[in-house]
């Protein structure tokens, strides 16, 4: 009967919080220069020029339709083989930050068309320019109603840290394979690991949900839920 032991937690506690530390770095990092790439992208494939909106749709779309193991690999050893060497975090940020910006440019892209003509008219009627227009109606109008949508692709983004050990960035998925290689104990590794993603996911997503409360009062005095 198989017998389980936890004790390496003991030893290696040290290394899974630096493995926890590093996580949460690299979605901070991307969080807010992924969703500013993904909203540019979104706003040229709505209003840019012809050749301007099919940069955008190629770089949706490749980015979208390859996986993104193979994107770290691209920038991290692609570059090192034209002689530009970066670390694995800056490394594994960049790589993050071109991912989610993709899925972002989508989820913006919809909010963006659900926003009511009325307002771009009102826009216009009070003389805004186009950029004032973006940046103080239509943005906020559109983050707020696909926030739901753009949360949970930034917990996914924090999930998808765990593939960064394959360029030697020592996240908590390499710092658990590090310690099944030292332990032999596998099963109980990856179960504290599964535990450690579970607890920072529900703390991203509390984090988000409590700054929507503060970024949308108008959904607060409506009890509009998110």
């Amino acid at each position: 009967m198989y017998e389980f032991d936890f004790s390496f937690l003991n030893d290696y506690m040290p290394d899974l919080i630096h493995g926890i530390w590093l996580t949460i770095g690299m979605t901070v990092a991307s969080i807010l220069p992924g969703f500013v790439l993904g909203t540019a992208v979104a706003v040229a494939r709505l209003r840019g020029r012809p050749w301007v909106k099919r940069i955008a749709t190629v770089y949706v779309e490749a980015i979208r339709n390859t996986p993104l193991i193979i994107q770290v690999f691209w920038l991290f050893f692609g570059l090192a083989a034209l002689q530009v060497h970066i670390g694995p975090f800056a490394a594994a940020v960049i790589a993050l930050v071109i991912n989610v910006g993709a899925y972002t440019a989508e989820i913006m892209r919809a909010g963006f068309q659900s926003i009511p003509r009325g307002q771009l008219e009102a826009a216009d009627c009070l003389a805004l320019s186009p950029f004032q227009s973006l940046i103080q109606i239509e943005v906020p109008q559109a983050v707020e109603r696909v926030y739901p949508a753009l949360v949970s692709q930034f917990v996914l983004m924090m999930l998808a840290t765990s593939i960064m050990s394959q360029i030697s960035a020592e996240e908590l998925t390499g710092v658990a394979y590090m310690i099944q290689s030292f332990t032999f104990r596998g099963f109980e590794v990856y179960l504290v690991i599964a535990v450690f993603y579970l607890g920072l996911a529900s703390a991203l997503r509390f984090v988000l949900m409590g700054l929507a409360e503060v970024s949308f009062p108008r959904r607060r005095r409506l009890r509009t839920p998110l």
